[in-house]
């Protein structure tokens, strides 16, 4: 009875280890142990981002700029400082879209056709310059804010129409970007010199104040004079940049054999290349 009592107690022993084993064989017959799945979410890559998004985001930017612009127009015309602060969400939105579009279209420029490679890069030259711009008009509403309102009102007038004739720019270079129209981006090129003589007027006021009369804030608008004229500059980058998308050819190349104006010149070779097409 002995003997069966251990025979007995070894073959349940046997029973009860044979089972995980054969459980394990299982699932080990198709080669290699099977591991219990994961619950935990697989992350797939997010997908790259088309040629016509990349140009669309670009084109919203241009839309944000000139945003911008208006609403430092009206900030001076109307002496609402706080009207000023939307700026600065304007000049945050065009930092997002400047990552976003400097990484799209870094991983994007290899898979299109060259005629959308040269678009492409203009969508990065653009948003550099508009990012730019972004900043000097973020500037200029500090500076106006500084001066907290008290402004001469040929100063006002002055600085309100800078801003406006910036925000015409700016629509117009949104416009020729998207609908490649060189009319449009030499309309900007002929702009900035009411720029620049607006900002002359300002500086004599100021700086060489013949008529020896005290200005208000006199520190304050010159750096928001600045802060316009050096936009004005962007503004006239970026119509070039367009001038040179669509054709081909840039006006500063232009500019080093002849001595005109840069609007003349370019017109000019447009006349000069319809007249080779027929």
């Amino acid at each position: 009875m002995l003997w069966v009592g251990v025979y007995g107690t070894l073959w349940i022993d046997a029973v009860r280890f044979q089972r995980p084993l054969g459980r394990m064989r299982h699932r080990t017959k198709q080669g290699g142990l099977v591991l219990p799945m994961s619950t935990a979410s697989v992350k797939t890559p997010s997908p790259e981002p088309s040629y016509s998004i990349l140009v669309q985001r670009t084109i919203e930017a241009c839309e944000l700029a000139r945003e911008a612009a208006a609403i430092a127009a009206e900030g001076i015309a109307t002496g609402s400082m706080s009207r000023l602060n939307d700026i600065r969400h304007c000049e945050k939105e065009l930092d997002a879209i400047d990552v976003e579009v400097d990484s799209g279209v870094t991983s994007t420029i290899t898979h299109v056709p060259e005629a959308e490679t040269r678009q492409l890069l203009a969508c990065m030259k653009v948003m550099i310059g508009l990012e730019r711009i972004g900043d000097l008009l973020l500037s200029f509403a500090t500076s106006a804010q500084a001066a907290g309102g008290h402004l001469d009102s040929q100063d006002a007038r002055d600085l309100t129409h800078m801003a406006t004739v910036l925000e015409k720019m700016l629509a117009d270079v949104g416009r020729s970007f998207s609908q490649r129209d060189v009319k449009k981006a030499i309309d900007v090129l002929r702009a900035d010199a009411e720029m620049d003589r607006l900002r002359n007027l300002i500086f004599l006021r100021h700086i060489e104040n013949p008529e020896n009369v005290a200005h208000h804030s006199s520190l304050q608008v010159i750096f928001m004079t600045q802060s316009l004229e050096r936009a004005g500059d962007h503004a006239k980058n970026l119509a070039e940049e367009v001038c040179h998308f669509v054709s081909g050819r840039s006006i500063r190349h232009l500019l080093m054999a002849y001595d005109k104006p840069k609007e003349q010149m370019f017109i000019e070779w447009l006349r000069h290349k319809d007249e080779k097409a027929q």
